[in-house]
């Protein structure tokens, strides 16, 4: 079974994590979710293998999170649709194996998945 990696090829921590994957052997693909996002349920599913709440993975520092959602209240379903429109507010990489996700920060972390 192959590994995904959402993956920004610009972001350090994103190529860390991919090179760590490779390192390791796991036969990977690679998503760049900025031109390819994934589709509204695809998103709500991997958020679901991570175990976390949509709102937990919105990159914060970004400048569209600052002018459109900071201190908004959202529904879940209403976060992942906000990173659907905007891909830059979901954190990377994230990595997906079988039924379960992790977040390559540290990159380490996808190691409990592997």
């Amino acid at each position: 079974m192959s590994a995904v990696i959402y993956h920004n090829p610009r972001c350090g921590k994103s190529r860390e994590t991919l090179k760590l994957l490779n390192e390791r052997g796991e036969n990977v693909q690679v998503v760049e979710y900025l031109k390819y996002c994934p589709s509204f349920e695809e998103l709500k599913a991997i958020i679901s293998k991570i175990g976390v709440k949509p709102s937990e993975i919105i990159r914060k520092g970004e400048k569209v999170f600052k002018e459109q959602y900071k201190g908004q209240d959202l529904t879940d379903d209403e976060w992942i649709q906000a990173m659907i429109e905007n891909p830059i507010l979901i954190e990377r990489p994230i990595v997906v194996k079988g039924q379960k996700a992790a977040i390559g920060r540290p990159a380490e972390n996808v190691l409990g998945i592997l």
